[in-house]
């Protein structure tokens, strides 16, 4: 299944929606908190491309944006199609 990781900080309300919005589909994700380590921030500008802003939401590895992303995705039905039919995600 789809491999999803969430570049988070904890003070994020975007953070707390994206993350709310992938439990409430029962989608297994990594959290990263970045506030916690500089690198794992500078990791997440160079993956998405220079985005600064928190989430950052990869799933198996592309850059989707941040949670109006996310939204706009489950809206339109291709976020189950990126993590699979049955919704389950690894």
């Amino acid at each position: 299944m789809a491999k999803i990781v969430v570049y988070t900080t904890q003070v994020c309300p975007y953070c707390v929606r994206a993350k709310a919005l992938l439990r409430s589909k029962s989608l297994e994700f990594e959290e990263i908190d970045v506030a916690r380590d500089p690198k794992r921030r500078e990791e997440a500008i160079r993956l998405s491309g220079g985005r600064r802003t928190v989430p950052q939401i990869f799933i198996d590895g592309r850059s989707i944006g941040g949670y109006d992303e996310l939204y706009e995705m489950e809206q339109s039905g291709e976020l189950d199609r990126l993590v699979g039919a049955s919704g389950d995600a690894a």
